[in-house]
């Protein structure tokens, strides 16, 4: 595979081309959320009636990784305008809460499994919100293909299967009974039915939020929380309400060193003079990625080869003092006082001279990271009318919580994980705040024009992600397919976890940096983008690390 905008791929070699389109796109992990988005673009609807759909559909499709017990962060442009608004749908902490609680009962940071990690699910709120807010379409008409499916049944595909295999463990009680058919996590092909959301999904296209909030579906689930030993109250669930804000954003720029400022706008459609890049903010970790960027900006990327070992060891580098200021700052949008500090060009020059280009260093992490992980699906989606929607939506660990709801299955969250028990953290646990979050959907523009949606999921790994795909897009010129496809490399604690695509040689030349090099036994996230050409076109890309695809009209 080359990795030049300018350059053909091999097309010998196995690989996906870039998806062009004129009229609208969707890219997303699973086909039929896919074909479900651009069928709903195609029947009338929007991209926010796309995306939602989807999003619902990945949530049977991929329970893994997503479900109704979740949470969402968006970020979209209204049709016809450039401006980009946020909407935050993830829940908060049950009221009774307390952290001093927890570390009497001898608890050093907060559990990853059971119902002490579950915040209220936010997620149907937010689609709820953004439906009625900004969609077309009726919520019924929207919901209509995930219930279908879900009372149908739908075949497990390959990468499902084996992120299956590997949460089934996770699995406890009334959950192993709806999510291990026969007692085993389902083969590729096996299909996979979920009444039980179906007619969860049933009460919210004719309810609105209240069929899910309040009545039977909400009794289920504070009863089942209740009798883990869970602290939830219907009080929590019917409190739950999305808000809407607006992006944090920063400027990234860096000339291609592989071509003209013309042929990368012909291939990637973007032109020179670098992006900007826009993410949710906290309690989302957005502000970590434009961070993480900023530094960068401060080392000559374009000299350095995209896959060689010096661009990987300047981006683990970077990522760690990011990383570290995240641990710090990023919390409850009421507890985040230091956000500007994070965004500031200042802060990235101090960091950046921080770095020892030639050797690895050590910088001390939060506990709070070690909750850092990768179960997430990301769904980006553009319509004629160029309205372009960013939504990410997740249960965090595969299988969030590993507990459902007994009557109707509704996998819980463990996002609570994100709290920190540390005595006057602004991260700290207590109910009714929201947790660090380390989903992040993105989107770029260019002279004050939105160039599309991308997201890259994976957990902490996402704002590395982020930077790797924008400099991949802009320092290297790479197309949107290519830009997804090429290898990843993530500081994840102590190691640099590095994907086999890359050479021999870079993991040698790493380990002689003083870094710790591992190969992951899951590759590192998965992603999707879309590129609104100035030309008209729409170019997409979605990872071959899932098993999804990027589908347009």
């Amino acid at each position: 595979m080359t990795h030049g905008g300018g350059q053909m791929r091999d097309f010998q070699q196995p690989g996906r081309s870039t998806v062009l389109a004129m009229n609208g796109m969707a890219a997303t992990s699973h086909p039929l959320a896919a074909q479900v988005a651009v069928q709903m673009l195609e029947g009338g609807g929007n991209a926010m009636d796309a995306a939602i759909a989807a999003a619902v559909l990945l949530g049977i499709c991929e329970p893994a990784m997503t479900g109704l017990g979740g949470d969402c962060f968006a970020l979209f442009n209204p049709p016809g305008s450039d401006k980009v608004i946020a909407l935050n749908g993830s829940g908060r902490a049950p009221a009774a809460l307390d952290a001093g609680a927890l570390r009497v009962a001898g608890h050093a940071a907060m559990p990853l499994r059971g119902p002490l990690p579950v915040t209220v699910p936010g997620a149907v709120d937010g689609f709820c919100r953004l439906n009625a807010d900004w969609g077309r379409l009726s919520l019924a008409q929207v919901l209509a293909p995930a219930i279908r499916y879900a009372e149908q049944g739908v075949p497990v595909a390959p990468r499902v299967a084996f992120d299956w295999a590997g949460n089934a463990g996770w699995l406890q009680g009334r959950a192993r009974d709806h999510y291990l058919p026969d007692g085993a996590a389902p083969q590729m092909g096996q299909v996979f039915r979920a009444p039980g959301q179906a007619d969860v999904l049933r009460r919210i296209a004719a309810q609105g939020r209240a069929g899910f909030y309040e009545g039977d579906v909400a009794a289920d689930m504070v009863a089942s929380l209740r009798a883990l030993g869970g602290a939830h109250d219907t009080a929590d669930f019917a409190a739950t309400a999305a808000t809407y804000g607006d992006p944090v954003s920063g400027h990234f720029a860096s000339q291609s060193a592989s071509q003209s400022a013309s042929q990368s706008g012909i291939q990637s459609g973007i032109q020179s003079g670098g992006v900007e890049v826009l993410e949710h903010p906290p309690n989302g970790q957005g502000a970590t990625a434009i961070l993480l960027l900023n530094i960068l900006a401060r080392f000559d990327l374009a000299a350095l080869p995209p896959l060689g070992a010096q661009r990987a060891h300047l981006e683990a580098e970077a990522a760690k003092l990011a990383h570290d200021a995240r641990d710090r700052i990023i919390a409850d949008p009421d507890a985040t006082a230091r956000l500007d500090f994070m965004l500031s060009p200042d802060t990235a020059i101090r960091l950046a001279g921080l770095i020892d280009p030639a050797r690895a260093q050590n910088v001390a992490r939060p506990a709070v990271d070690a909750a850092m992980h990768r179960d997430t699906v990301y769904v980006s989606v553009v319509d004629r009318d160029r309205m372009a929607v960013s939504l990410i939506y997740s249960i965090y660990w595969g299988f969030g919580a590993g507990i459902a709801s007994d009557r109707f299955g509704i996998l819980f969250q463990n996002r609570g994980a994100g709290f920190t028990l540390q005595q006057g953290h602004p991260n700290m646990a207590a109910g009714g705040k929201r947790p660090l979050h380390t989903i992040i959907p993105g989107m770029l523009r260019q002279g004050g024009r939105v160039l599309g949606p991308f997201g890259v999921m994976g957990g902490g790994y996402q704002p590395t992600g982020h930077a790797r795909l924008v400099s991949n897009l802009t320092t290297y010129g790479m197309d949107v397919q290519t830009a997804i496809d090429a290898p990843r490399a993530f500081a994840k604690g102590a190691e640099l976890v590095l994907e086999r695509g890359h050479a021999p040689e870079v993991a040698a030349a790493l380990t002689d940096m003083g870094h710790r090099v591992s190969v992951p036994d899951t590759p590192l996230g998965g992603a999707q983008a879309i590129l609104i050409g100035a030309d008209g076109v729409l170019r997409a890309g979605s990872d071959p690390r899932k098993d999804g695809c990027a589908l347009g009209y």
